[in-house]
């Protein structure tokens, strides 16, 4: 563990506490006279973690993004995936969804917001995906940016940003963010904790760590609102903000900058985890969900729980889940993908075994074998080819099943992508709300293979130890 580890109980009781009821008045009132459609793209389809009643998108056509406009609601989500995209699938995923966008806005006369949701602990396509963003957008409509805020705290999650470092929670510990095994990411790896830093190193200095616009906890504690919005009046050039945040009373207090600042003028770009967007899209907050609103309908078969993730977090869920008398475990020997014969043949003897359980009314859950892939050096384009193969193998255990189970859990931001779109072939869910703090259920639409069934979407670096086991026996909890 790293040697700039603090203790988190130290860290927050230096922070005063505010009046949360006066934020919440001036945020009200703040919300109301923002007259913009909130767009969310996110990246992995974990990011509606902290939202509940908005709608979903699997796919960024004209058509879907024009229902999305046409909601009463104020946000809607949009599901790009690009995490598990190439560098080069998402730039021109991105200019699509600019286009579209834009196009749309125009045609129904409506200003928005874009979002950009992606990772709590630092990882995705940034600078690269905002940056098309932007650029797109900019080319193609009278829309100019100012500036770009960066927000990537995370409560649910243990992800708190204090005098401009990011840390992620271990138990009673706050671990800088560079130090941690995120940072280590083989594909969106960095070192840098201070998000300055971050951003400096990421877009390769082209925006310097001096440059960026701080949000100070002292001044959103103090409720310096008049000074953030002036900070935010100054950013230009496409300069950063970085926000300092350890409760949502922050997020509320500088949305409320932000919108002041909006509405003298000032664009921004978002690039943030799940905290802003249920601020900024006026989500109330809402109690964890029971079994009864979970499942609508009951059947006699089984649950299925897919399992793909390979962050430690998910490894250690996993053994705890072992614990569980109801469930079947089969693991999926994922390393066959290098011998294509044998690999088909291990994914025809997972469904099989899937269909006799389910049937027989039998919980299973299937987990890709625990050790990486590792190729060695320098071949990180083709270890991501060949885990696109394996996570394309995973979701055709669902699209191939012929039961329909009791509900699906899958672990892990791409797994619960590509079982979500590719095996349920969900077009449009509804976020019903979470099962566990930061863990988002779909309520899959009536276009999906098993219409009105909840999918449990759970990302591979949230909960502690058991909230695996503890969600599976909510599930199973007759």
């Amino acid at each position: 563990m790293s040697s700039n580890k603090v203790l988190a109980k130290e860290v927050f009781d230096k922070i005063p506490a505010v009046d949360v009821k006066v934020v919440d008045e001036l945020l009200t009132k703040e919300l109301l006279e923002l007259d913009k459609k909130i767009i969310v793209l996110d990246d992995d389809p974990t990011g509606v973690q902290t939202v509940h009643d908005v709608s979903v998108y699997t796919d960024w056509s004209k058509e879907s993004i024009e229902k999305g406009f046409m909601e009463e609601n104020a946000m809607f989500f949009i599901l790009t995936n690009s995490r598990g995209f190439t560098a080069e699938e998402t730039e021109k995923a991105h200019k699509e969804i600019a286009l579209n966008i834009t196009e749309v806005a125009k045609n129904l006369n409506k200003d928005f917001i874009v979002i950009s949701r992606s990772d709590s602990t630092l990882r995705g396509h940034y600078p690269l995906e905002t940056k098309v963003l932007k650029e797109t957008i900019e080319a193609n409509s009278e829309v100019k940016y100012n500036g770009e805020v960066l927000m990537p705290f995370f409560k649910e999650g243990g992800r708190f940003t204090v005098d401009n470092v990011h840390y992620v929670q271990y138990d009673e510990y706050l671990v800088p963010a560079g130090e941690t095994e995120f940072a280590k990411d083989r594909t969106f790896g960095y070192t840098k904790s201070q998000l300055g830093e971050y951003i400096e190193e990421k877009t390769n200095g082209e925006f310097k760590a001096s440059n960026t616009t701080y949000i100070s906890l002292q001044d959103i504690r103090n409720l310096a609102i008049d000074s953030i919005t002036e900070q935010l009046l100054k950013v230009d050039n496409f300069n950063k903000v970085a926000v300092n945040a350890v409760d949502y009373v922050d997020v509320k207090i500088v949305t409320i900058a932000l919108i002041r600042a909006i509405k003298a003028g000032k664009n921004f770009m978002y690039r943030s985890a799940a905290a802003l967007t249920k601020v900024i899209g006026g989500v109330s907050d809402k109690g964890l969900l029971t079994r009864d609103e979970l499942i609508k309908e009951e059947t006699n078969n089984g649950g299925l729980i897919v399992v793909g993730s390979h962050v430690q977090k998910t490894t250690e869920q996993l053994e705890e889940l072992k614990k569980v008398d109801f469930i079947e475990f089969i693991e999926f020997n994922c390393h066959l993908v290098l011998e294509p014969e044998k690999f088909t043949a291990e994914v025809d003897r997972i469904i099989e075994k899937c269909e006799d359980l389910i049937s027989s009314g039998k919980t299973v859950a299937v987990y890709t074998r625990r050790e990486r892939l590792d190729l060695g050096e320098g071949k990180k384009e083709e270890e991501l080819k060949l885990s696109v193969k394996i996570s394309d193998a995973v979701t055709s255990i669902v699209t191939r099943l012929k039961v329909r189970p009791n509900y699906v859990v899958a672990k892990g931001g791409i797994t619960s992508s590509d079982v979500g779109t590719k095996g349920l072939q969900v077009k449009r869910a509804t976020v019903a709300g979470q099962i566990k703090p930061g863990i988002p259920v779909w309520r899959t639409g009536a276009e999906s293979k098993y219409p009105g069934i909840s999918y449990v979407i759970f990302p591979g670096n949230v909960g502690t130890k058991t909230t695996l086991r503890e969600a599976v026996e909510v599930l199973n909890n007759k």
